[in-house]
C-alpha cells in the first residue's frame, strides 16, 4: 500500500501539491491525469522519494516492491539487451553477472570457482531461468525487437530502443506496484498493443501517465486529476472522469451563481445598515460573517475554440497519386511495391510497425527524400503543407511566439493570427514568449498553427501528437476536423487515428494495404481476413480428408438461401457485416452442439435406435456447419470486391 498523507510542494509562489492525500492498494489500476506542469512527473518522483517534499509524508508499507519508468532514462550498459531485461529481476540479474566473472576461472580449473559456480548454476536452476529468459525473449519480440538483435548491445540502439529495454527490464522485476511516466511514448502501435494486452492480463497495480484516451480507458479504474496544487480522485476509465468532472463543474457553477447572489444580496443589506446609525454595529458583525465565508473559486473556463480556415481551395477528385515506388538504403530494401490514390476530403493514416519504413515512406511523399523507384503525382489544383517530426528545431529561438508565425505567414492578418494562436493555447502572456523558452509541446502546437496557416488543401503530418497531453490532441483534431482539404499523416496514437482516419494505410513488406473507416474498423477488417484465413485452412483440410480437390473461390451452394443471393447482389457493406456476424454467432452454436453431440456417443451403444438418432443429428449439424462456413466466405468475399 502507497499513503499520500497531507503532502505540499511548492515551486517559487506556485503549490503544486497542496495538502494531498490519498490510499493506493497493490491493485489500483489509476490513471494520473493533468495539463502539462500540473505535477504528474513530480508525483511519481515524491512517491520513489527522487523528488523531496517541502511537508507531509509518502509511506510504501507491506513490503510493496514499487518499479518506476521514467520518461527518460540514460543508459551506460556494456550487456546485450537480453542479459539487460534479465538484470530487472535483482537475483538473477546478480547470480547471471557471477557467473559469467566465474566461467573463465573454472575453464582455468580453479576449484573455488568450480564449487562457486556450481552453486549459483544450481540457484538459477531453482528460479526457473530457461522459462525466464524465454519469457524475456516474448517481452522483446512484442515490443518490436527481431531475434538477430537479442545478443546485441545495449548501447548499439536508439534512445527510443533503448527505452524498449528499459520497459521490459521493468516489468520482469515482477513488481507488485507500477509507476509508468509516459510509457508508450517511444512505442509504435504494434508494441502498444503488445504492452496493452500485457497489462491488462497482468495482476499488478499502477500509476499510469499516459496522454492517451485509448490506454487509459483500456486499463484504468480510477482517474486522479490533479490540478492547481490539488488532487481529485474518480472512479472508472477516462470517459467516465471526462462525465464526473463535466457533472461536478456544472453543480460547482450553479452553487457559484447562488452564492454571488447571496453575498450580493447580503452586501447591498450591509450597505442599507451602514446609512443607518442604529444599525452600524449589525452592519459590521455581517461584514466579518462575509469575510470569513468561504468563496467558491471556479476553474478556468476552456477557450471557446473556432477555426477559420476561410476558403480552402478547391482540389481535383484525385489529390495524391503513388505508383510502384520502391526505396532502398545500402542494398537493404525499405519498402516496394507500394502503389495508392488519395481523394480529395479523405483524412489517411499511415500505419506500420517501427522499422517497416514508415518514416522513409512519408520523407519521400514529402520531398525530404529524393524518389528512386516507381511514380508520383499531385493532382490538379493540390498544394501541400507538411509537418515533421523535428519541425520545432526549426523555429528561431530568438523570436516571440508572435514573431515566429509572422516571419512565415506573411497572407494573414494578425487578427486571424492571433485566433489561431489562441485556439492553440497561446493566450497573451504566451505569444510573447522567446521559442527558446517553449516546452516540447508548445513547440509542436507552435509549429502545428504555422502550417495550418498556411493556403494548402492537403496536409501531410508526421506525428502531430508528439509532446501534446489530451486537452491539446483534442484541440488539434478539432481543427483537423474543421479543414476542409485532404490529410495523410503517421501517428501511433490509436484514439487519435481512430478519431481523424477515413481510411487506414498499412504498409507491410509486401506493399499498402488499405481499409476503410478508422482505426477501429482496420483491427475488425484484419480480424475477418485473419479468420477468413483460418475458416479456409479449415475447409481445405476438410476437403483433402474427404478425397476433394482444393477449390479456388468459393462456390455457390445449389441450395443457396434467396436472403443470401440478394446480399451477395445488392448489399451494402454495413448490410454484408451484419450478416457475417449472424453467420459467425450461428457457427458458435453449431459448434457447441457439435462438440454435445459427438460427446454423447461414449454413452451410447451402436446399433441401437438412440445411437441411429444421433448419427442423424450430427450429420445434420455437420451439414448445416459447411453450408454455414460456405456461407460466410463467400459474403467475406463479396466484402472485399
Amino acid at each position: 500500500m502507497i499513503q499520500l498523507q497531507d503532502i505540499q510542494l511548492f515551486f517559487g509562489n506556485q503549490a503544486v501539491f497542496d495538502d494531498i492525500s490519498a490510499i493506493i492498494q497493490n491493485y489500483d489500476r489509476i490513471g494520473l491525469v493533468g495539463r502539462n506542469g500540473s505535477g504528474k512527473t513530480t508525483l511519481l518522483k515524491a512517491i520513489v522519494g527522487i523528488q523531496k517534499l517541502d511537508a507531509g509524508v509518502v509511506t510504501i508499507s507491506g513490503g510493496c516492491k514499487v518499479a518506476y519508468l521514467p520518461q527518460e532514462v540514460v543508459m551506460s550498459s556494456t550487456r546485450s539487451i537480453v542479459e539487460e531485461v534479465l538484470a530487472g529481476n535483482e537475483e538473477i540479474g546478480t547470480l547471471r553477472e557471477r557467473m559469467f566473472i566465474l566461467e573463465p576461472l573454472v575453464e582455468a580449473g580453479d576449484a573455488d570457482a568450480v564449487n562457486e559456480y556450481g552453486s549459483v548454476i544450481g540457484r538459477l536452476s531453482e528460479l526457473e531461468i530457461e522459462s525466464v529468459i524465454l519469457q524475456v525473449k516474448d517481452m522483446l519480440r512484442g515490443l518490436g525487437f527481431k531475434e538477430e538483435q537479442f545478443n546485441d548491445g545495449v548501447m548499439t540502439f536508439s534512445v527510443g530502443w533503448q527505452m524498449r529495454v528499459v520497459l521490459a527490464k521493468m516489468l520482469i522485476s515482477n513488481a507488485d506496484f507500477y509507476l509508468f511516466d509516459e510509457p508508450t511514448n517511444h512505442l509504435d502501435i504494434v508494441a502498444k498493443d503488445w504492452f496493452l494486452n500485457f497489462v491488462k492480463m497482468s495482476s499488478f497495480g499502477f500509476l499510469l501517465v499516459c496522454h492517451e484516451k485509448y490506454f487509459m480507458n483500456q486499463l484504468c479504474t480510477e482517474i486522479f486529476d490533479l490540478e492547481r496544487g490539488n488532487c481529485t480522485q474518480y472512479s472508472g476509465n477516462y470517459d467516465a472522469f471526462e462525465e464526473q468532472k463535466e457533472h461536478n463543474l456544472n453543480s460547482l457553477q450553479q452553487a457559484y451563481t447562488l452564492q454571488q447572489k447571496e453575498i450580493k444580496k447580503k452586501e447591498e443589506l450591509i450597505a442599507k445598515f451602514k446609512a443607518k446609525a442604529s444599525k452600524a454595529t449589525m452592519a459590521k458583525s455581517m461584514e466579518k460573517a462575509l469575510d470569513r465565508m468561504e468563496v467558491i473559486e471556479l476553474p478556468p473556463k476552456p477557450r471557446n475554440v473556432n477555426f477559420n480556415f476561410g476558403e480552402v481551395q478547391r482540389a481535383g477528385k484525385v489529390v495524391f497519386t503513388a505508383k510502384d515506388l520502391a526505396y532502398s538504403f545500402d542494398d537493404k530494401q525499405i519498402f516496394s511495391n507500394v502503389s495508392f490514390q488519395i481523394e480529395r476530403g479523405e483524412k489517411v493514416a499511415l500505419i506500420a510497425a517501427n522499422g517497416a519504413g514508415k518514416t522513409t515512406l512519408f520523407n519521400v511523399l514529402s520531398g525530404k527524400y529524393k524518389l528512386q523507384t516507381g511514380t508520383m503525382e499531385l493532382g490538379y489544383n493540390v498544394i501541400t503543407a507538411v509537418f515533421e517530426q523535428e519541425q520545432h528545431k526549426v523555429l528561431d529561438p530568438n523570436k516571440t511566439v508572435l514573431e515566429e508565425v509572422f516571419a512565415h505567414v506573411t497572407k494573414k492578418s494578425e487578427e486571424l493570427i492571433r485566433s489561431f494562436l489562441g485556439a492553440f493555447l497561446f493566450g497573451r502572456q504566451e505569444i510573447v514568449k522567446k521559442t527558446k523558452v517553449l516546452s516540447g509541446g508548445e513547440k509542436n502546437r507552435l509549429s502545428m498553427v504555422k502550417v495550418l496557416l498556411q493556403d494548402a488543401n492537403f496536409l501531410l503530418l508526421d506525428e502531430p501528437t508528439n509532446h501534446l497531453d489530451i486537452p491539446s490532441k483534442e484541440i488539434l483534431l478539432r481543427a483537423l476536423d474543421q479543414f476542409h482539404g485532404t490529410v495523410l499523416f503517421v501517428s501511433h496514437d490509436q484514439d487519435f487515428v481512430n478519431t481523424l482516419a477515413t481510411r487506414v494505410f498499412e504498409l507491410t513488406p509486401t506493399g499498402i494495404n488499405s481499409y476503410h473507416g478508422n482505426y477501429e474498423s482496420y483491427l475488425q477488417q484484419k480480424n475477418e481476413a485473419q479468420m477468413y484465413e483460418k475458416r479456409q485452412a479449415k475447409a481445405d483440410a476438410l476437403s483433402a480428408q474427404s478425397g476433394h480437390a482444393k477449390s479456388g473461390a468459393p462456390v455457390a451452394s445449389k441450395g443457396r438461401s434467396e436472403e443470401l443471393d440478394t446480399l451477395l447482389k445488392n448489399a451494402n457493406e454495413y448490410d454484408i457485416r451484419k450478416a457475417l456476424q449472424k453467420i459467425e454467432r450461428k457457427v458458435a452454436n453449431l459448434e457447441r452442439d457439435l462438440t454435445k453431440i459427438q460427446a454423447s456417443f461414449a454413452d451410447l451403444e451402436y446399433g441401437t435406435s438412440e445411437f441411429s438418432s444421433q448419427q442423424s443429428k450430427l450429420t445434420q449439424v455437420e451439414n448445416d456447419l459447411k453450408e454455414s462456413n460456405l456461407e460466410w466466405e463467400q459474403l467475406f468475399a463479396k466484402l472485399k470486391s
